[in-house]
């Protein structure tokens, strides 16, 4: 009579199966977790941040001149002119050399961005960037 000998060896196809749901559910999910305002941005040749520089402090300003600030509590609410003042100060308190981005919507009025940017010189921002989408090349 011969003696059998147990096998030992991982059985991988329940791993590859989990895998494969984990896969899937993450590329469900992740265009929902988007976050942040549409705003249709001009394009213009412009060199990107500095890789080594601290996130920008982001105020966007959208066609109908809501403004919104990208370290509120919640950056997808609109908020007064006051407040992004004061938070916008605190910010730069706490980290002077972060840099402060407008991001204005092509399709919106100037005047509107001209606010935002009058609300950051009352913030004591010494400069200030304007985002752009990059040109298109043939």
């Amino acid at each position: 009579m011969r003696k059998r000998r147990s096998v030992s060896e991982i059985n991988v196809v329940p791993y590859i199966d989990v895998m494969l749901v984990l896969l899937i559910i993450f590329m469900v999910t992740a265009p929902l977790l988007k976050q942040g305002v549409d705003v249709d941005l001009p394009t213009a040749p412009a060199n990107p941040l500095d890789v080594d520089s601290p996130e920008p402090i982001v105020i966007t300003v959208d066609r109908e001149g809501l403004m919104y600030l990208s370290i509120a509590a919640d950056p997808d609410a609109d908020i007064s002119g006051e407040a992004m003042v004061q938070q916008v100060r605190a910010a730069l308190s706490r980290e002077p050399k972060r840099p402060v981005m407008v991001r204005g919507d092509a399709n919106g009025r100037y005047q509107n961005v001209v606010g935002a940017l009058v609300l950051l010189q009352q913030a004591n921002v010494e400069s200030v960037g304007l985002v752009t989408e990059p040109e298109e090349k043939p």
